[in-house]
């Protein structure tokens, strides 16, 4: 993660901007006084920089919860700040440079918000969860150019690795985000998708709620598949084959493809390792075989006027909420110049939203609403109970 070790922090006036960057506000952890948030803004890009106070320095870097899709803003963000502060960087991983030329130009990269919005529906749609190295999902875009694929992956080194691959390439027909898949299979809409590639995904052996796979998942893809449509899962893991199969099967009605050590078109970097190693390849497929209800979804995330005290609101810092179906866990509190701040979790058990709510004059979230779901919906609710009630 990219980040500037500073000898010591000085906070500048808000807001104000500079070199293309605007600087919001700051919030100060009203528990611990060695966290900082700085909120930024490069071209449509809204995050925060999280300051970290260590022994004899500071640490600046961009927050987890709201890192932008580009690598390049937040690094265009850190220097920023650290030019219009003149701070002394004492380290950096930085690079002091122009955007890599093959991502000059990109436009496949996009955030969640372009999904919910208006999803694509004019071609024929196949996603692939996790993609690593994008070798599969370059080579399906590469020969399949009427299908649309979407790529998901959270680690930021594949995502520009195959963005570059993709100017280069100059495929039209693939789009990458970085979200969790869990969540954005949610709002795809139903009976449009011809296959759900879902290979080799990390095991989580000791964290099962991690996984991929479970019976939401598959819920989600049945109701997103054509009829005929196939989820695939592709695994070198014995233990998730196993475990993908009893969950598959637990299903009222399904159909099932299995095979062993099945060559396929073209394989990962890590298959051809697992081969040399004479390691089983297990491959489950899901077909789907019925057309499914469209979603519906009523309400929004519009909260009530702010009744409440602050003091009030300082206090939920490690609350835990539990309502049918879901949780609200309120894991830190901030002070701002006019109001507080909430970082919390939100929505159903498995697959959680991690978001921020400013509390000023008004109430948002911040730096956008979490996406529309029937549990994120109720938890909105529930949370809108708890802050002004």
């Amino acid at each position: 993660m990219p980040h500037l070790h500073i000898e010591k922090f000085k906070e500048i006036e808000f807001p104000q901007s500079y070199e293309g960057v605007e600087f919001n506000f700051i919030a100060e952890n009203s528990n611990h006084s060695d966290e900082k948030l700085i909120s930024v803004k490069v071209e449509n890009d809204e995050f925060f920089l999280l300051l970290k106070a260590e022994e004899n320095r500071s640490l600046l870097k961009s927050d987890k919860l709201t890192r932008p899709a580009s690598i390049y803003n937040v690094h265009k963000a850190l220097l920023s700040y650290a030019k219009l502060a003149e701070l002394n960087i004492i380290s950096s991983n930085v690079p002091d440079m122009q955007k890599n030329i093959h991502l000059e130009e990109v436009t496949a990269l996009k955030n969640i918000e372009y999904f919910a919005s208006n999803f694509p529906k004019d071609k024929k749609v196949s996603i692939e969860v996790g993609f690593g190295s994008g070798r599969h999902l370059l080579h399906q875009a590469q020969n399949n150019p009427d299908t649309l694929y979407i790529g998901i992956e959270i680690h930021r080194a594949s995502i520009l690795q195959v963005l570059k691959q993709i100017t280069i390439q100059n495929l039209d027909n693939l789009l990458i985000l970085d979200y969790d898949a869990r969540l954005f299979m949610e709002l795809v809409p139903s009976n449009i998708v011809e296959k759900i590639y879902v290979h080799f995904p990390v095991p989580w052996d000791k964290k099962p709620h991690r996984r991929v796979i479970s019976t939401s998942f598959i819920e989600e893809a049945n109701r997103v598949l054509r009829v005929d449509g196939k989820l695939e899962l592709r695994t070198d893991s014995e233990n998730y084959y196993a475990y993908s199969y009893e969950t598959f099967i637990a299903f009222k009605k399904t159909t099932l493809n299995i095979s062993k050590n099945k060559e396929i078109a073209i394989s990962s970097k890590y298959e051809d390792r697992w081969k040399k190693m004479e390691k089983n390849i297990y491959d489950l497929t899901m077909i789907n075989e019925e057309d499914s209800e469209p979603i519906s979804l009523n309400g929004s995330f519009k909260f009530n006027d702010f009744k409440s005290e602050n003091s009030k609101i300082l206090k939920l810092h490690g609350v835990t909420k539990k309502f049918d179906g879901g949780f609200i866990h309120f894991e830190r509190v901030y002070t701002t110049q006019n109001g507080t701040m909430l970082r919390l979790s939100m929505g159903s058990f498995d697959r959680p939203e991690h978001l921020y709510v400013i509390i000023e004059d008004s109430i948002s979230y911040y730096p956008q609403a979490p996406l529309k779901t029937k549990s994120n919906l109720r938890a909105h609710n529930f949370l809108d109970g708890i802050i002004n009630g």
